[in-house]
């Protein structure tokens, strides 16, 4: 038997781990640098079985590549041998396998439904006899793209060949009776299923449903893996958000627990998503196999051209290409969501302590969002702004649901508070907007409100006894709006704006559409918008009234007209 760390899967991992020309995502480094301290005993939780992967080994030169015509071991890429040896290979102490749940983020284009199709072969066949393996997808047909792949691998390799059976619904191996099924989403057919394996395709088409559905299924297993593979979606409400996040918890030590989770995130970094246009890096880590592929690499960067020209061909490339979640922008679309993303920064509520603050309200009817936007501005004129949602409590699942917006999430990161029962409960909002000199250590200058339906709570705010707040109505009108529109859109285009950490103010900017009036002055138009925008429009109102009290001051924001 051949010494692992001769092979490629070894080879990749420590180039992944150690490479410093950008082309690896710092996630997809750390994964390989923590499973390199197993592999060479520098651990005591987990060790790695070189026995078991020379079978695989075996199994691999076994099978016949249909395309290419080698053997598998010499048609994988080097991520998938890395992704199959981390799976299958890594051991606890007591000879199970380490890893229960595997996460591919990938760009399409690197073979991604192949490497699985190769990956459920070899748990066929080393899987307890009678196991089941299990595939899900949004829809059949995209579930059954696996069992196709497996078919034209099993039948292109003579070897294997006598020991499967390819059947209309299922793929069942001869040697250990296990059988392999695809399954389409559907709530009433996951449950009840036995899945030693596991393969959700396309999880961020998908809610987390089916993924969990699965995994309760393995709780009395003691071999039990489950795959998780996806490109980014532009939706916030889907169930690989949470995977992904849960895994970069794990690598940032930020989890106590030990989740025996290995993934492979190949997004790009943080620090380079928004030079997407320009920065080849972006490519190569969401596409691995753009490495060694100068042809797929010259083919993306052609997308990208026509991407950076059109915003209609721009949510397929970066969401499906770059692996960056992102959505498309209309004729009328506010502003670019990656100019904005540009602008946050993390929570610090010690950074508003001393301020002067300007409100923003946006209450809008009592079954809809009802959002309160918080402003202020440095000597430079700098503008900074934490912004609130509120949502009516009994209807938290039902408008996640139908807007395809995870509240909850929002709601545990308190960028949003679900309140009242079937309608909002303006006391709640009231109460909240009269706690803030309190609760940030702020002084509130005034609070800027759009007149329908907020009559009945501006007057309490201005009637309260121990802190009042000086009120002034904002007509929801072009000719009232236009300049703190615009000044909002340039701060954000020239660096000079700053927002607290908050991805449901992101959602309304991405949803915001404007209209032009006959003088060519824009505001953001809720009823031609992509979805809620009541956080933006709370921010406007905010704006504007710290955009008058530097007028009057004598202070210019210099808008330009």
């Amino acid at each position: 038997m051949s010494d692992f760390r001769e092979s490629r899967a070894y080879k990749y991992a420590k180039f992944a781990a150690t490479d410093d020309s950008g082309k690896t995502p710092k996630y997809v480094k750390r994964q390989c640098g923590q499973w390199l301290e197993i592999v060479d005993n520098k651990t005591d939780y987990a060790w790695f079985d070189e026995d078991v992967y020379g079978k695989i080994e075996k199994l691999l030169r076994l099978m016949v590549h249909p395309d290419l015509g080698g053997s598998m071991l010499e048609g994988l890429e080097d991520y998938a041998l890395l992704f199959i040896a981390a799976l299958f290979c890594t051991k606890t102490p007591d000879r199970r396998r380490y890893y229960t749940t595997g996460l591919l983020e990938i760009a399409r284009k690197n073979f991604k439904t192949f490497t699985s199709a190769v990956i459920f072969i070899i748990a066929l066949l080393i899987c307890p006899k009678f196991s089941r393996l299990f595939s899900v997808a949004p829809d059949l047909k995209l579930s059954s793209e696996l069992k196709v792949a497996i078919r034209k691998i099993i039948k292109s390799s003579p070897a294997l060949e006598k020991h499967f059976k390819v059947m209309r619904s299922e793929v069942r191996c001869g040697l250990t009776d296990t059988e392999y099924t695809p399954l389409a989403y559907s709530k009433d057919k996951l449950d009840g299923k036995l899945a030693h394996v596991f393969l959700a395709d396309e999880v961020g088409a998908m809610d987390s449903y089916p993924v969990e559905a699965m995994r309760s299924s393995q709780i009395v297993l003691k071999d039990k893996l489950g795959i998780l593979i996806s490109t980014q979606y532009p939706t916030d409400d889907n169930g690989l958000l949470d995977e992904i996040d849960f895994a970069k918890r794990q690598l940032d030590g930020l989890y106590d627990g030990r989740q025996h989770y290995f993934s492979l995130l190949y997004e790009p970094d943080d620090e380079i998503k928004n030079d997407w246009q320009t920065n080849d890096n972006v490519i190569y880590q969401a596409n691995p196999v753009a490495l060694n592929n100068p042809d797929l690499f010259s083919d993306l960067c052609d997308k990208r051209s026509l991407a950076v020209l059109y915003e209609n061909k721009r949510e397929n490339f970066l969401c499906k290409h770059c692996n960056i979640q992102y959505r498309g922008l209309g004729s009328e679309s506010y502003i670019d969501i990656m100019k904005v993303r540009e602008c946050r920064r993390d929570a610090d509520a010690d950074f508003w302590r001393g301020s002067r603050v300007w409100l923003g309200l946006d209450l809008s009817q009592t079954d809809d969002n009802t959002s309160v936007a918080m402003v202020t501005f440095d000597d430079n004129l700098r503008l900074y702004a934490k912004v609130w949602a509120f949502i009516p409590k009994d209807r938290v699942d039902e408008k996640s649901e139908r807007e395809n917006v995870n509240y909850k999430r929002f709601i545990a990161a308190e960028n949003c508070f679900a309140c009242g029962g079937e309608v909002i409960d303006y006391g709640a909002v009231e109460r909240f907007i009269l706690a803030l000199p309190k609760l940030f250590g702020v002084e509130i200058m005034q609070c800027g409100y759009d007149r329908y339906n907020a009559l009945s709570t501006v007057q309490k705010l201005e009637s309260d006894e121990y802190n009042p707040i000086e009120c002034i109505e904002l007509k929801q009108h072009s000719s009232v709006l236009h300049t703190a529109t615009k000044l909002l859109k340039e701060k954000i285009l020239e660096h000079e704006f700053e927002y607290d950490d908050n991805a449901l103010l992101e959602i309304n900017f991405e949803n915001a559409r404007c209209t032009e009036d006959t003088n060519l002055n824009k505001y953001v138009n809720k009823k031609r918008s992509a979805g809620k925008v009541d956080m933006v429009v709370a921010l406007i109102n905010a704006v504007k009234l710290a955009e008058v009290a530097m007028l009057e001051a004598g202070r210019d924001f210099v808008v330009q007209y």
